[in-house]
């Protein structure tokens, strides 16, 4: 693994397993205000559907319950769980998915690193310009699905699962139920939300592109300019990237969330297509963006904290393999 490799995927790492422990109880919120699904509206008057609501269990109350509060936003949901749940709920599942944001972190700078020197040493080119980089970007993406995608699945279920059962009971569930396929329900959503972190990531890498130039430019070679970029500025260029990946992609990221819990154990699921269509028939395209309060929310400040982390230990891990390598060719 050369030098560059291995300080992006141990950054990446560590800056991906910091953030999603720290803005969890946001992915929690995020995660089943998606899979919530409005019911569609009926024909009959308001008597109809009092006399509807009192046949109600108290099961299918809570549901609607809460499907309403989705529906009313981040804050209504939240009370909900707090007062049904107790705090306890918002952590449910969080080493899942440390372990998943870890993975695939690495996963993906490892394959987008590896694929970005490749492209460097192939064409000779240094300054990658967007479109490539946004295609490299998709590759390294679908890289890692094969192994990031399956604890995805069983995060999801965990988050979604109305009984509380254990992560290995889930997984037992899935594959007696679904066998292995039951564990990429969704991988179809991927072939648009791969932009995602494509889009993220190119737009990340621009625009640092853009400031690393200027501030040598500005040097004009009085004094020798860190190669990276500072905490601030990686904290503040990681939200602007994600916001813009993430109205990009969020109806196609809400439909794979509902298609892996809503339509989970249903004998005939719809398409990404069918379920978007349905969605907005039901609520218009504001229904298109349920949950994104959240998502942009525990979204903006992961990609924030995640890039802040993974420049400065960037910096660390590659001067410490500057200093090996340094310690190795040294004459005895």
């Amino acid at each position: 693994m050369s030098q560059s490799v291995a300080s992006e995927v141990v950054s990446a790492m560590v800056g991906g397993m910091f953030s999603a422990s720290a803005l969890y109880p946001l992915e929690i919120l995020k995660t089943r205000m998606q899979a919530e699904s409005k019911a569609p509206k009926g024909d009959g008057d308001e008597e109809e559907k009092k006399d509807a609501a009192e046949v109600l269990t108290p099961e299918e109350d809570l549901k609607a319950r809460y499907t309403e509060a989705a529906a009313e936003g981040m804050g209504s949901y939240a009370s909900l769980m707090l007062e049904k749940e107790g705090g306890g709920a918002f952590y449910t599942g969080v080493v899942t998915s440390a372990v998943q944001s870890a993975t695939e972190k690495a996963l993906y700078f490892f394959a987008y690193t590896f694929l970005k020197n490749g492209y460097v040493d192939l064409t000779g080119v240094q300054n990658i310009g967007a479109m490539s980089n946004l295609v490299l970007g998709c590759f390294a993406e679908w890289a890692h699905l094969p192994v990031t995608l399956p604890i995805d699945c069983v995060t999801t279920a965990i988050q979604t699962d109305d009984k509380n059962r254990g992560a290995f009971v889930l997984i037992g569930s899935i594959l007696s139920e679904k066998g292995i396929g039951g564990f990429y329900k969704g991988i179809e959503a991927y072939t648009v939300l791969c932009l995602k972190p494509a889009i993220q990531y190119t737009v990340y890498e621009q625009v640092k592109s853009i400031v690393l130039a200027g501030r040598r430019a500005a040097a004009s070679g009085r004094a020798a300019v860190e190669d990276s970029l500072t905490a601030a500025e990686a904290f503040f260029l990681g939200m602007f990237a994600r916001i813009v990946a993430t109205m990009l992609t969020y109806p196609y990221l809400r439909a794979k969330v509902m298609l892996q819990s809503t339509y989970g154990n249903a004998k005939v699921k719809p398409t990404i297509p069918q379920m978007i269509g349905e969605q907005i028939s039901h609520g218009g395209l504001t229904a298109l963006y349920q949950g994104i309060g959240p998502e942009l929310t525990r979204g903006v400040f992961s990609a924030a904290l995640m890039m802040m982390v993974k420049e400065r230990i960037g910096v660390v891990v590659k001067a410490l393999i500057d200093g090996n390598r340094s310690e190795g060719k040294r004459p005895h």
